[in-house]
């Protein structure tokens, strides 16, 4: 399963708070497609919703990011409960699964920052 990342948009990838757009954090941005680029399966994992969402989606495109999910598990996890599923295993669940949650509120920008992304993705290739 690849290594997934879930990151938050106001506060992380752009400055600011909702319902605000706010300025790229380039940072933030390029090590994210870092990951993108090493394989990762990558979230958009964010209060918003409706237009909101929509704004911040069309925001994200402007600036180069894609995302494999919004505000709902990766395909490889979708993949892994259906497998589950079929073994009678049941995820009654809402919970975005991911490896690591990138957000302002939790205060670890600067260990995300730090990350060896290959090493990191490497790691995560065989589980």
């Amino acid at each position: 399963m690849p290594f997934r990342l879930a990151v938050d948009y106001d506060g992380t990838l752009f400055q600011g708070s909702w319902p605000k757009i706010g300025e790229p954090k380039w940072d933030i941005i390029n090590k994210v497609k870092q990951f993108k680029e090493e394989g990762a399966e990558i979230i958009l994992w964010t209060c918003r919703e409706g237009i909101s969402l929509d704004q911040a989606i069309q925001r994200v495109k402007e600036v180069g990011l894609e995302f494999d999910a919004i505000n709902d598990n990766s395909p490889s996890q979708k993949e892994y409960m259906k497998k589950k599923l079929e073994q009678g295993e049941e995820f009654a669940t809402r919970k975005i699964f991911a490896d690591f949650y990138v957000g302002d509120d939790a205060m670890n920008l600067d260990i995300f920052l730090s990350i060896n992304v290959s090493e990191t993705c490497r790691r995560f290739e065989n589980r």
